[in-house]
């Protein structure tokens, strides 16, 4: 079957970065589906991966963790679903990834397609949804259902993949949303997506926020540059608040703020269940499903700002070096192979 992998970490203007490469179809079994890939989509983890490095591969590295398709062939234990079922997923950072033709993947962290999305811009949800609602319900335990309505969260990096989707939700639990973003294109997607304010990340955060009348905020949810950002957002943070980063931090994070205003920090990280098997893996795929709802009846919207045709190697180098220069909005979606 078709597939793009690497053999070797390359920087993404060599040809060689990734590759149009021909593998072996596998077979589903236990509870894994076998997947025909119709569309995918690219994150930042894909190019963090692919980085440079001294490694080469004896067999093509498949990337890819974010796909839309349909049901071929089902594992014995599987109960969910069957061929021909439409779904999408994020799929698992330990396992071969969405950039193939065919793809096994675990049915408990799979979910129904939206029926009224297409395979793109369903593949653009799976990753960002994760991470934006885990993060937010689940480490920052904000109420879904408003309970915690009127708190103020600031949202770094708002026009991204995941603050497109985090920006939804969290208006979704009725809080009062700060988004960040530094030009005039990406303060209008945050507007878009449903911010009540939207400040510029270049600049001081603490001070930003100040500007528009907040001492602090009840949470933060950081979605790029942890050093970058830490000292601001740990004087941003209420007393008692919590902040949720993704981005690994490069240097230790100075934590004497924090403990006077006993405030929190919790990562979130979206491959944590299928990595280590937990028990409550089948939980990505309940919110899989009921995101999908949530599309279906219109109440968050596409973060899909691009589809790309068809998907290969020089597509997918294209877009990682999009990516890699920092300056897209939302999500990009490649799909239908050559």
């Amino acid at each position: 079957m078709k597939a793009v992998g690497l053999k070797q970490y390359l920087p993404i203007e060599n040809e060689n970065s990734l590759l149009d490469v021909e593998i072996p179809k596998p077979t589903a079994k236990g509870k894994d589906l076998l997947v025909e890939v119709k569309a995918i989509s690219v994150n930042p983890v894909d190019y963090k991966v692919r980085a440079p490095k001294d490694k080469v591969e004896s067999e093509p590295k498949i990337l890819g963790w974010d796909a839309a398709g349909v049901v071929v062939e089902v594992g014995d234990e599987v109960t969910g679903f069957k061929p021909g079922d439409e779904i999408y997923y994020a799929g698992d950072i330990t396992r071969p990834g969405s950039n193939s033709e065919f793809q096994l993947i675990d049915e408990r962290i799979v979910g129904r397609k939206p029926k009224n999305l297409d395979f793109a811009r369903a593949a653009a949800f799976p990753l960002t949804s994760i991470t934006a609602w885990e993060a937010l319900f689940e480490r920052l335990n904000i109420d879904r259902n408003g309970a915690d309505a009127d708190k103020s969260i600031l949202i770094v990096n708002g026009a991204g993949g995941v603050g497109s989707i985090a920006i939804q939700l969290a208006k979704l639990a009725k809080l009062k949303v700060i988004a960040t973003a530094s030009r005039d294109e990406t303060t209008a997607w945050c507007q878009k997506m449903g911010a009540d304010e939207v400040v510029n990340h270049r600049h001081d955060l603490a001070e930003e926020i100040e500007k528009i009348g907040y001492q602090d905020v009840d949470y933060i949810l950081c979605l790029s540059h942890t050093d970058e950002h830490w000292q601001a957002m740990t004087r941003a943070i209420k007393p008692q608040g919590t902040i949720c980063c993704i981005v690994d931090n490069e240097q230790p994070l100075a934590m004497d703020t924090l403990k006077s205003k006993s405030a929190g920090l919790v990562w979130e990280f979206m491959f944590t269940r299928s990595m280590y098997q937990t028990e409550d893996m089948a939980e990505q795929g309940k919110l899989l499903n009921e995101l999908s709802q949530l599309i279906e009846d219109g109440v968050i919207i596409s973060t899909c700002n691009d589809v790309i045709k068809p998907i290969n190697a020089q597509n997918l180098r294209d877009v990682h070096q999009r990516l890699e220069k920092g300056r897209t909005i939302g999500k990009i979606a490649i799909a239908d192979w050559s």
